[in-house]
């Protein structure tokens, strides 16, 4: 049988915040956006805060209203990235199976540490105090024989504890709880299940999967099994290195946008850093979407399929004929995101067309190939100075893709 752990650093933001400015520690605070921005909202708060009923994500207006004297803090990532990596390293002390599920949640595989450090609860035990004597942060451990379980574990009690749910005790502690507490099951899911009279874990667990799957289709069988304690689901390694799937980046305004010709440049900008991370990655995509969300945060996505790519130009046409085609002019959008998937690896030794070797081809080859040089020169420079570079400025997309 496997041992998992699910660590959770509570509070990961606040705490580490907290860690630099002790007279953190005695008063409400929360670690928020911009207040003045859209995406003003609550990050993370300390026991302080949570007992006037704040919580994740809120609006910083709301949780002010809740709690006037609420201190808040900006974030500083680069500190939370230092200190997930100093934590997932007495993680990787205990064994090389540590799979980081977010920067303050990581799943551990201990099966095969039990003859050396003792049973997983001391397992788990060991990790939650050196982590707090070391670096004065605290975790929340579920231990179970799964990675659904050992999350839901985590998820049962909190800050700094260790909960068990094993074959023994599994449905006594989890079956009268709400069905969006078990992994994967989000609002629209929960929602869904609702509609079937499917309420709590062991409501699912004891249902009828194939009337799951008619309705859910292939995710319907996969959270009905992990209802039933059914996950094989392998701890990866920590250093193992994931294939990527796809790559995207979103935006939300400031203030609302309704004139196209804005929207369309904000589209290139985002645009030109997914193109970017594509080839970064030495990646080659054939699917581009964008979704928009309006004033009344109503979503809609679009794609299309294209050709294996990584040219910024390409992936640009496509982007901004998908805008023309789906956006009703006038609607007041507030974000707007772009995204490849289909994703490969570009090969160093891909085969060239031999209809590029025709004559007739010689000069349209030269073109691309002073284009490929042009963009090795702009992806190195943004490297080096980041959003200062704007590939949006190199093309007129009124002038490629006529109206």
């Amino acid at each position: 049988m496997r041992a998992i752990l699910h660590c959770d650093l509570n509070n990961f933001f606040a705490s580490v915040e907290m860690l630099t400015k002790p007279e953190l520690r005695n008063v409400p605070m929360a670690v928020s956006g911009d207040p003045n921005k859209r995406h003003g909202i609550i990050l993370a708060k300390n026991q302080i805060a949570r007992k006037y009923g704040i919580y994740t994500p809120e609006t910083v207006y709301s949780a002010l209203r809740k709690c006037p004297k609420l201190v808040l803090v900006k974030p500083h990532y680069e500190e939370y990235v230092k200190y997930s990596k100093l934590v997932n390293k007495i993680y990787q002390k205990y064994t090389d199976r540590v799979e980081k599920f977010s920067i303050d949640e990581s799943f551990l595989d201990v099966t095969e540490s039990i003859s050396i450090f003792g049973t997983p609860y001391e397992i788990a035990y060991k990790i939650k105090e050196e982590v707090k004597s070391k670096y004065n942060l605290t975790i929340s451990v579920g231990v179970s024989f799964n990675k659904t379980f050992a999350k839901l574990g985590s998820d049962l009690k909190k800050p700094d504890a260790i909960t068990v749910l094993d074959y023994e005790n599994y449905k006594e502690k989890i079956y009268d709880l709400p069905v969006n507490m078990l992994l994967y099951v989000g609002k629209n899911t929960k929602s869904k299940l609702n509609k079937l009279g499917i309420k709590t874990i062991g409501d699912l667990a004891l249902s009828n999967k194939y009337r799951i799957v008619k309705h859910l289709g292939k995710f319907g069988e996969q959270i009905h099994n992990h209802a039933n304690g059914i996950d094989d689901d392998p701890v990866k390694y920590y250093y193992e290195k994931e294939e990527r799937k796809s790559i995207s980046k979103g935006i939300t305004f400031e203030s609302d946008i309704s004139d196209i010709i804005v929207l369309e440049k904000e589209f290139v900008k985002l645009t030109s850093d997914v193109a970017f991370t594509l080839r970064k990655n030495n990646m080659k995509a054939s699917v581009v979407s964008i979704v928009f969300k309006d004033a009344m945060f109503v979503s809609s996505s679009r794609q299309k399929k294209i050709n294996f790519t990584n040219s910024f130009d390409e992936i640009c046409k496509s982007v901004i004929e998908l805008v023309r085609e789906n956006y009703k002019n006038g609607v007041a959008i507030r974000y707007i995101c772009v995204g490849l998937s289909s994703l490969k690896q570009k090969s160093d030794n891909e085969q060239l067309d031999l209809f590029n070797m025709l004559e007739e081809n010689v000069k349209s080859k030269k073109n691309n190939e002073n284009k490929e040089k042009a963009t090795k020169v702009m992806d190195k420079l943004k490297e080096i100075y980041g959003d200062k570079i704007d590939y949006a400025s190199t093309i007129d997309i009124h002038k490629k893709v006529p109206k």
